[in-house]
């Protein structure tokens, strides 16, 4: 049995907010004193980026944990069924064929949750069975895919997995913190699904996954809950740690299934920055451009967590990459500090 991504959905909150504005208008505010964080901010490989709430028209700065989690209750559950839905109707299956529902999200949580308020409003059986993948950062899309095939395969019914990520709901207290100048540079919203089937159909194999965490530098990278939201932790030593274990991660999995680096016509790699992607690209010494779908994304979208790794694949699979037969890695970083990537093969 094989387990294939047959469809994709995305959805964005509102309109673009444009790099320029954003700092104008919010950060340049929060972050007076510093005179290298306007660099910083307009350096971070970001022109625009999707908000549920717009940091132009309200400031969350000072509002509390709870206060963030109501909101994200009524913001993510209207985009994460057009997600759904999207990705629903890209394979051509209803809701009710669904057999497991995976909600993956590090930015909001409440029970019932989109799991299962996702279900009922579009209509999937009484008998679904759910998985919510929580607080594992922008690498969990991956895990989240991973567990979803592993279903479609033992069970042999379609699933779906859906990346819904507000960023924007924490935005936190002004500060003189520059790793908050860069995740407040960053990050965008968006929801993100896909669809995975029993079989070979035209789409994209999920052949294998893979994973290491290096906890000696689990400090590199954190997401603290604060009674004001969530609070980002960032070392500017992550890249250095990325370039350490990238080309073994990613040489193992493809090793396992007798290919190279030469065997990858695809790559989707998490852009968490401009320097994440020039280290991922020096390390496993890609050819020029190989990363474009990545900055691609970066650049329209920003850094969405979770479901920015989707957006890339989406982005490639439009480009026509990768060719029949031929394979793309997915590989996203989260805190642990933890790498992951999955191997998948056009079909």
């Amino acid at each position: 049995m094989r387990a294939t991504v047959t469809g994709f959905g995305t959805a964005l909150p509102g309109p673009a907010l444009e790099q320029t504005a954003v700092w104008d208008g919010c950060f340049a505010g929060h972050l007076a004193g510093h005179r290298t964080a306007r660099r910083i901010f307009h350096g971070a490989g970001v022109r625009r980026r999707h908000a549920a709430v717009n940091p132009l028209v309200e400031d969350v700065s000072g509002w509390s944990t709870g206060r963030r989690m109501r909101r994200y209750a009524v913001e993510a559950l209207p985009l994460g069924k057009e997600a759904v839905g999207a990705a629903l109707a890209d394979a051509g299956l209803r809701p009710e064929e669904i057999g497991q529902f995976a909600v993956v999200s590090c930015t909001g949580y409440g029970t019932p949750g989109l799991d299962i308020r996702i279900a009922a409003d579009l209509g999937m059986a009484p008998d679904l069975q759910r998985l919510v993948v929580g607080h594992m950062g922008c690498y969990a899309a991956i895990p989240g895919l991973g567990a979803v095939a592993d279903y479609v395969v033992a069970r042999g019914r379609p699933a779906v997995a859906l990346c819904c990520e507000l960023t924007s709901l924490h935005v936190q207290p002004p500060s003189d913190d520059l790793g908050q100048v860069v995740s407040h540079a960053l990050f965008g919203d968006a929801a993100v699904a896909v669809v995975v089937e029993p079989g070979a159909g035209v789409g994209l194999e999920v052949v294998d996954v893979a994973a290491v965490t290096d906890p000696t530098t689990a400090d590199h990278m954190t997401w603290d809950v604060t009674d004001l939201g969530f609070r980002m932790g960032l070392s500017p030593e992550v890249p250095r740690v990325l370039a350490r274990h990238v080309r073994g991660l990613v040489t193992g999995l493809l090793g396992r299934h007798g290919m190279t680096l030469g065997d990858v016509d695809g790559w989707a790699v998490h852009p968490g920055g401009p320097k994440i992607l020039d280290t991922v690209a020096e390390g496993l010494n890609l050819p020029v451009g190989a990363l474009d779908a990545s900055r691609a994304v970066l650049a329209e979208r920003g850094n969405c967590s979770s479901a920015t790794v989707l957006l890339v694949l989406d982005a490639l699979r439009a480009t026509g990459r990768p060719r029949p037969g031929r394979a793309v890695v997915a590989m996203a970083f989260g805190p642990g500090l933890t790498l992951y990537a999955a191997l998948l093969r056009a079909a």
